[in-house]
């Protein structure tokens, strides 16, 4: 499983020294221990559906077309078109944010099984490599799910059209637009009160990336008997540990699969981007707890393929970057 118990012997003098140590998590294979079994198989029901999700989300196109067409030519013939397109687009949308309530629901459960108890942030991620493992499928859906989320404007204009077009019907006395179906779905699928829920989630350039923040945030505010710094150091102390991981070739051959690579890396800026959301001072400050400067010289050591959007999660997706606190150093390695 790897001894990661020499990774705080790092003192504040070296904490940007490029250290190796011999670390190993186990992302590929790590098994439930008992002690983990009943929160990793309520995780799992949840992440047993991440994979569709993104598959949707990469593969949405949008009604972009008979939303223009039904706005030029307000005929019956094409307000009936878009709304064809658009219904089977917000039973998606809906899908989506549902499944955010998911992740809301069983984050805090991963973070007080892994922030919890007498043990320090490394007894944890050597004793509980299965829930550590999920964590990082978490972090690694959302980085996915939000970079897809960003590309696609289509999502906004879908459901801004879907709710316009209902509350249109609602004033209306004259409903030329197959009211009975719209109301019937308006019940059935998306209420008003949901709607308005959907419409803030979506609002968001990043919205499992709040709902992630959030949920860690809340986690940390309703759990007073553990300190902020058992959750914010085993934030940090997992970030460097994938950035050791990827460090050492030795360690990093040890993975079956070449994608596990771009997992890992995948995963560390996730955790330096919730660090930042969640530590008061962010990290990007110089007491943070948290690499940076490793991690974005790794990321540009890789091909742009591989980096240039981890990279831009960096740029535009953490909440201090641009702060007057961020030291310029910081700010000129991830300028464009």
């Amino acid at each position: 499983m790897g001894k990661l118990l020499s990774l705080l012997a790092r003192d504040e003098s070296t904490c940007c020294s490029p250290q190796k140590y011999d670390v190993f998590l186990d992302f590929e294979n790590a098994q439930p221990t008992d002690g983990e079994r009943e929160t990793f198989e309520e995780v799992q029901r949840v992440l047993r559906n991440s994979e569709s999700i993104l598959d949707e989300i990469q593969c949405y196109k949008g009604a972009g077309r008979e939303i223009r067409e039904a706005i030029a030519n307000p005929s019956e013939d094409y307000q009936s078109k878009a709304w064809t397109a658009v219904l089977p687009l917000v039973s998606k949308l809906k899908r989506f944010y549902e499944f955010s309530l998911e992740l809301d629901a069983v984050v805090p459960k991963i973070l007080f099984q892994l922030c919890s108890g007498p043990m320090v942030p490394t007894q944890h991620l050597e004793t509980q490599q299965a829930l550590v493992k999920q964590f990082a499928e978490i972090l690694e859906f959302v980085l996915k799910f939000d970079e897809h989320k960003m590309k696609t404007p289509a999502i906004q204009n879908d459901f801004s059209y879907y709710r316009r077009t209902l509350t249109r019907q609602r004033m209306s006395s004259l409903a030329n637009l197959a009211s009975s179906d719209i109301t019937d779905v308006d019940e059935r699928e998306v209420s008003n009160e949901l709607a308005n829920h959907m419409s803030l989630f979506y609002a968001h350039a990043t919205p499992m990336l709040r709902t992630l923040s959030e949920a860690t945030t809340r986690f940390v505010s309703q759990n007073s008997d553990i300190p902020i710094e058992n959750t914010t150091e085993t934030l940090s102390t997992m970030a460097k540990v994938c950035l050791r991981m990827l460090e050492s070739p030795n360690i990093i051959s040890q993975f079956q699969r070449e994608e596990t690579q771009l997992f890992v890396l995948r995963v560390m800026v996730g955790l330096v981007i919730l660090y930042d959301h969640v530590h008061p001072n962010g990290a990007f400050v110089k007491p943070a707890n948290v690499d940076v400067k490793g991690c974005v010289k790794l990321l540009k050591d890789q091909p742009a393929a591989r980096s240039e959007g981890l990279l831009n999660a960096l740029r535009y997706t953490t909440k201090h970057l641009n702060e007057e606190a961020t030291p310029k150093n910081i700010k000129n390695l991830l300028a464009v």
